[in-house]
């Protein structure tokens, strides 16, 4: 390795990458709604379809997953709908946040089965911490009032505003969608900008962005604890945010190992 280049990490989440490949990648994730689950008022984002009986999640009455063996011509109904990530395969440590971890999917899961069961999440503010490719917030837009997907870098902040514009038709957002930087070793609030749409100050913050996103009532985060430095200071923006504005549900999903 060359004197000053940083070593690569992957993650385990890979669907159809080509073998030696580092990205960018476009992957589609397929979510299907459980059985028992009424979609309701997703209809509009739900679709009708037949998945191989292997690939369906079913439990029984205690709550045990049951185990299918392959079936060549077995299918159920089911209803679904899929999402497009652009992602990286590999990447440096300071740039985790192109690609997609575990954690950020276990995340989306508990968000989606949060909106199909309650209102919990109805026209709220939300602001996600270290979003990444954005996936768990471009969920939360389906019902959230305004959403916040934060992270660093142009690369990381390009690639997630890419994402959300490729979901923007299939997931039908009903709430705002703000890409911004937001740098956890610098102090709360962030620096603010004019507001102009100069290409230099898309990822910034307006005034009325922070008045609002201090006002969120939930804050996320996945898989964003690997660091130290990272994780004092992911704290001690959280403290601050805390304490503004309402009262917050703060979740953060971490990987096990």
């Amino acid at each position: 390795m060359e004197e000053g280049q940083e070593d690569h990490v992957m993650s385990e989440v890979h669907l159809g990458c080509p073998p030696g490949s580092s990205g960018p990648h476009i992957s589609h994730f397929t979510i299907s709604i459980p059985p028992g689950i009424d979609c309701g008022r997703f209809n509009n984002l739900f679709k009708d379809e037949q998945v191989p009986m292997h690939q369906m999640v079913c439990v029984d009455e205690d709550g045990d997953l049951i185990l299918t063996r392959r079936h060549a011509h077995h299918y159920l109904p089911t209803r679904s709908f899929s999402v497009t990530i652009r992602h990286n395969i590999t990447s440096s440590i300071s740039n985790v946040g192109l690609q997609v971890w575990k954690a950020e999917l276990l995340l989306s899961d508990f968000v989606l089965h949060k909106m199909l069961t309650s209102s919990d999440f109805d026209e709220i503010v939300s602001l996600e911490l270290g979003a990444g490719t954005g996936l768990v917030g471009m969920l939360l837009a389906h019902v959230a009032k305004t959403v916040f997907l934060t992270d660093r870098g142009d690369e990381i902040l390009d690639n997630c505003a890419s994402n959300v514009d490729l979901n923007s038709e299939v997931l039908n957002y009903q709430g705002s969608i703000h890409v911004r930087e937001l740098d956890w070793m610098d102090s709360w609030p962030p620096s603010t900008s004019s507001g102009n749409s100069t290409c230099h100050e898309r990822y910034s913050w307006t005034s009325s962005n922070v008045e609002e996103a201090e006002r969120a009532a939930l804050l996320v985060a996945a898989d964003v604890i690997y660091s130290d430095g990272l994780t004092d200071a992911l704290f001690c923006i959280l403290e601050k945010l805390m304490s503004l504005g309402p009262k917050k549900v703060c979740i953060n999903k971490g990987e096990q190992h």
